[in-house]
């Protein structure tokens, strides 16, 4: 990413460029992101091509002022820290199904950065509603977000019985939790953009997949709560966790919300198709 690049990427989240990649400037670009670009999932029902490639992502992103998922996301906000300064490296996860078993591999792409004031962060901007800010790599207590109390944790056993991969060294997977509840595990080893490929093409195609069978457009709020379009159905969820849920009636006014409250234009309602 060029440096005309990285300061287009900065308007689009409302962000001055920084003088040094410390600690504090990365938990202000990542809230700002999470206020700013919506993770959505409209691509799939619209028909267009998801595509990891650097300069396809900053121009859906930044050129479209769209959103994305967990790849498109984390993948270029990835590129911009690594263009500011920071050290990043790009981690592959799998995410804990309601039954306690995981996921696929490559099931999901955060962040591992760090800032040359000492810091080792988990940084996601690509998991829904989650951290408002990045989790401190190598703390192992409760670490209390606007978005929950979340902890990082040597991986256990899950529901089907799979343990963390590792030798007990700095290469142990690690469990991101909320609430205690164990959200994905990370494995260490470093990927690169194109590992995710076939992750991406699994979550847009596969019957099996939540995100080809349901639509998503959601962003964190200035005041720290959430707002959501799902199909028809509008939330807007407050910080202390209340929700205001309306339906949306018709393709005008689902327009109207996906302009107004995300900054995304569209020229049609998308919506879910049968997948095989």
């Amino acid at each position: 990413m060029n440096s005309a690049q990285a300061d287009a990427y900065l308007r689009r989240i409302g962000a001055q460029h920084p003088a040094w990649p410390t600690s504090d400037v990365l938990r202000e670009l990542q809230l700002r992101h999470l206020r700013t670009v919506p993770f959505e999932n409209l691509s799939i029902h619209l028909g267009e091509e998801i595509v990891l490639d650097e300069k396809r992502l900053l121009d859906k992103l930044v050129g479209a002022r769209r959103g994305g998922f967990c790849y498109e996301l984390n993948g270029a906000f990835g590129a911009l820290l690594s263009s500011l300064g920071f050290d990043v490296t790009l981690l592959a996860a799998r995410v804990y199904g309601d039954d306690g078993k995981l996921g696929i591999p490559y099931d999901h792409l955060a962040l591992r950065v760090r800032t040359v004031d000492g810091g080792d962060w988990i940084t996601d901007v690509g998991f829904g509603a989650h951290s408002h800010y990045p989790l401190a790599f190598g703390e192992r207590g409760e670490q209390r977000d606007p978005g929950g109390v979340f902890g990082v944790v040597e991986a256990g056993p899950d529901a089907a019985g799979v343990r963390g991969a590792g030798d007990g060294r700095e290469s142990k997977d690690l469990d991101v939790t909320l609430g205690g509840k164990r959200q994905y595990r990370l494995e260490m080893r470093p990927r690169v953009l194109e590992d995710f490929v076939v992750g991406a093409w699994w979550h847009s195609t596969s019957a099996l997949s939540h995100f080809s069978r349901s639509l998503v457009c959601s962003r964190v709020t200035k005041d720290g709560g959430r707002i959501t379009l799902s199909g028809r159905k509008f939330t807007v969820t407050a910080p202390d966790g209340a929700k205001e849920v309306t339906e949306v009636a018709t393709d005008e006014e689902v327009l109207a919300v996906y302009r107004e409250r995300f900054g995304i234009e569209l020229d049609r309602v998308p919506e879910v198709r049968p997948t095989r």
